[in-house]
């Protein structure tokens, strides 16, 4: 009989521990989020985070000491962990989990155990040894490639680290520019992905251009140009995500340096090549089409002359200018930090301050990032 009752008693307690761990929501802390959240939208969101989110983006060779200083000098409460994902070259179709870059991560986030800093999971493609951009990849296989990213990078990524540390939110995929319009192909990759994993599930898309010329002979250019915009805002990718991230390098101005009220003034109307791409609107166009909230998933500017420009190069010139940098961070501050359809932002990128770190935030740039969201 006593036989019985121990072994009813340690049904119960096993059974109690499995429903907890499945469905107990708490967010004051990094845990399993009860299956329903993923039905909600916006306002649903910002009461998981608390409040907008602030993030960082880290670089790849983050140092740990040195991402927990920047939590603090930039007052975030989210940071976008990166896991290397090492890709031989711009058309493979195969890749591989860099295990020293995903136990990294795993310490960092030990590191960060009742912090209460929410966390962003982001397999980062590293493509040769990191010398190509993701915007350019094309897998040669498409098939294959979608096997192997659900098998050999984002159930591993799950099970290792996903779940076991409670991570907040994963981001399926980082710019697959040249291939986003498989849509069936990334559709299924996130209802794979929902079966192992309760929490929000988001993918970042790049930027892009439209333009509002007037002269006949560019009409072939902007319908085009056009065209892919409306494919990018219609594609089935983002019905499937809890929120919406976006890459927000748009092509500000034509000007070595900028008030920031002339920035504002671009991010409605860009200044570069005089396209008139009013930003602001097509970006909420995602919201309002959706009707999930926006997310900047990487916003940096070079701490350069030209940060505007070009801010996904970092080598339009070698003049350093923190003030540049830190009028661009506002610009988008005074633009988007009211838009209740806006989540929020992450900054591109901290964790490690040497020579080479272009996008690392300026003391100007620090004071402002500090103060979004305080009022």
């Amino acid at each position: 009989m006593k036989k019985k009752i121990l072994i009813i008693i340690v049904l119960i307690a096993v059974l109690t521990s499995a429903w907890y761990y499945t469905f107990k929501v708490n967010y004051n802390t990094r845990g399993y989020i009860n299956n329903t959240i993923n039905k909600l939208q916006g306002k649903t969101l910002n009461n998981k985070f608390k409040t907008k989110i602030k993030s960082g983006n880290l670089a790849t060779d983050y140092n740990i000491d040195t991402v927990l200083k920047d939590i603090d000098k930039l007052g975030l409460n989210t940071l976008n962990v990166p896991v290397a994902i090492n890709i031989e070259s711009l058309t493979a179709s195969n890749m591989t989990i860099d295990n020293s870059s995903k136990e990294k991560a795993i310490n960092l986030i030990k590191e960060l155990k009742g912090k209460k800093i929410n966390i962003i999971l982001e397999p980062y493609p590293w493509i040769a040894n990191g010398s190509k951009y993701e915007t350019e990849w094309l897998p040669d296989n498409k098939d294959e490639f979608f096997a192997n990213w659900k098998t050999k990078v984002l159930k591993p990524l799950i099970d290792e680290v996903a779940v076991p540390y409670r991570v907040d939110a994963f981001n399926i995929g980082t710019s697959f520019t040249k291939f986003e319009n498989e849509e069936e192909g990334f559709c299924n990759m996130i209802d794979y992905v929902r079966q192992y994993y309760k929490g929000l599930v988001t993918y970042r898309t790049s930027f892009w251009i439209t333009v509002d010329w007037k002269d006949p002979a560019t009409e072939k250019l902007k319908e085009k140009l056009q065209q892919d915009y409306e494919k990018k805002l219609n594609n089935k990718i983002f019905s499937k995500v809890d929120f919406i991230s976006i890459a927000a390098y748009f092509e500000l101005t034509e000007n070595d340096t900028n008030t920031v009220d002339n920035l504002v003034s671009a991010i409605e109307s860009t200044q570069r090549y005089k396209r008139k791409q009013n930003v602001k609107q097509e970006i909420k166009n995602f919201y309002d089409k959706w009707n999930k909230p926006i997310f900047f998933g990487e916003l940096g500017f070079p701490i350069t002359d030209k940060a505007s420009i070009e801010p996904w190069n970092p080598n339009q010139t070698n003049k350093l200018n923190e003030k540049e940098q830190a009028n661009c961070f506002e610009a988008y501050r005074k633009s988007f930090e009211q838009e209740p359809w806006n989540l929020g932002f992450s900054v591109f990128a901290i964790g490690e301050n040497g020579p080479d770190k272009r996008y690392y935030p300026s003391q100007y740039s620090i004071e402002i990032i500090k103060n979004w969201y305080k009022k």
